[in-house]
């Protein structure tokens, strides 16, 4: 019963994460990575070349090709802690309600954690496009169009899965540009991303963690990847045999994870002076 509990528990945790996040899993990173992260170390694959297309001949068939996929290891070096204190009641006695309501806060916590070490890895490793000057009505869809360019030149898939993580002020400036398309005009499936709407071929985001001088982040979930896994599963905890608390108890859980970044030049960063 104690380990459906704590499947159960986290699950929640991992809903309503998903239900928060703005950089969801499966939307602005994909989770393809090999190995445990409980052991503190992952590969994860880089997608850099694809499989050769030749020319078929009826006589000779076609020539042999193989490549093999290359790694790069990730060390999970983020392991967050949940440790809330619930006075007055011990494991047993907790009442659902407040269990519910302390998984709520310690899921909007955990998520804006994850949503700022995300925030950390992308603007280091992306591209700097263009210059430091600031945007404006009038060069706001421009400049998301030449992005779009070199992306395109990159050959990244322009696959309607390309993402553009604006800061709260860039994002005022593409509500005003008559090209942008809000999602409720686009159907379920962008919706369901959690996007705001979409510019330029870009699934359009707010986010209030990219840095004071970053503008937006564009880029492509195939090569960004998040490593996600409960280290500990969140749990009660009954405290009476701490030595230190009586009659009390705590929401427990520890959440292990990390970002990756397998193409730079995917992601391009636009800042400002």
């Amino acid at each position: 019963m104690a380990h459906e509990l704590q499947d159960r528990y986290s699950k929640l945790v991992d809903a309503k994460l998903r239900a928060t996040l703005v950089k969801k899993d499966g939307v602005i990173f994909n989770n393809r990575y090999e190995g445990n992260p409980k052991a503190g170390k992952v590969k994860v694959p880089v997608r850099d070349t694809e499989v050769a297309v030749a020319d078929y001949s009826k006589t000779n068939g076609a020539g042999a090709t193989h490549g093999d996929t290359s790694y790069i290891d990730v060390t999970v070096d983020k392991d967050k802690a949940v440790n809330e204190i619930i006075d007055g009641f011990d494991a047993a006695a907790v009442p659902d309600n407040l269990v519910a309501d302390r998984l709520d806060s310690a899921a909007y916590s955990m998520a804006l954690q994850i949503e700022k070490d995300a925030t950390t890895v992308l603007e280091a490793q992306a591209t700097t496009f263009g210059d430091t000057s600031a945007l404006s009505p009038e060069t706001i869809y421009g400049t998301i169009v030449d992005v779009r360019t070199a992306m395109s030149k990159a050959h990244i898939p322009n696959d309607n899965r390309r993402w553009l993580l604006v800061s709260p002020e860039t994002y005022a400036l593409i509500l005003k540009s008559p090209e942008f398309v809000r999602a409720t005009q686009l159907g379920d499936a962008v919706v369901q991303t959690g996007a705001q709407g979409r510019i330029a071929g870009f699934n359009v985001f707010e986010d209030t963690t990219l840095s004071e001088t970053t503008d937006f982040i564009a880029g492509h979930p195939d090569w960004c990847t998040r490593v996600n896994e409960w280290g500990v599963n969140v749990h009660l905890q009954d405290l009476s045999g701490s030595g230190k608390y009586i009659g009390a108890s705590a929401v427990q859980g520890r959440k292990i994870y990390a970002h990756a970044v397998t193409k730079k030049k995917v992601l391009q960063i636009k800042k400002h002076a």
